[in-house]
């Protein structure tokens, strides 16, 4: 795996088999944007209408690192931490959004990243059991 050159957006720990710093994973945003983009537009309980995401899907994200675990805790930069089960990257299109309306998230709007799933997509994710694992702000994936 490369290694960032640039400032380190994303760290990923825990259960995985690639790493670039020792028993971690960590990526830049030039690296995030080297994995498939997908975009899709959503409601959230965070805005007054629907916003179209931009990133990496979660699974890919996941697959780069090798990830074996069964849960991911995601921490956000304010130490915010939501539990997501691997599962959900592999059952719905879940991103690693590091776009909101086509423009990078500063810290202030809930970025540089934010995990985000396709709320309209499906009536079972329209609930607080799924907002609860959207996390902005997300610095470290966990992953056991």
């Amino acid at each position: 795996m490369d290694k960032p050159t640039g400032t380190v957006v994303l760290t990923i720990d825990g259960a995985i088999s690639q790493t670039n710093n020792g028993s971690q994973a960590q990526f830049d945003m030039a690296m995030l944007e080297k994995l498939p983009q997908h975009s899709f537009s959503t409601q959230t309980p965070w805005y007054p209408s629907a916003v179209t995401f931009t990133g990496p899907l979660l699974r890919d994200v996941l697959a780069a690192v090798g990830a074996k675990g069964k849960n991911i805790t995601a921490v956000a930069l304010n130490d915010y931490k939501t539990e997501i089960p691997i599962d959900d990257a592999t059952r719905h299109d879940v991103i690693v959004a590091r776009l909101m309306n086509n423009r990078p998230m500063r810290v202030r709007e809930k970025g540089p990243l934010f995990i985000v799933y396709p709320f309209d997509s499906k009536a079972e994710l329209r609930s607080e059991l799924y907002y609860n694992r959207a996390a902005w702000q997300l610095h470290i994936l966990r992953i056991r």
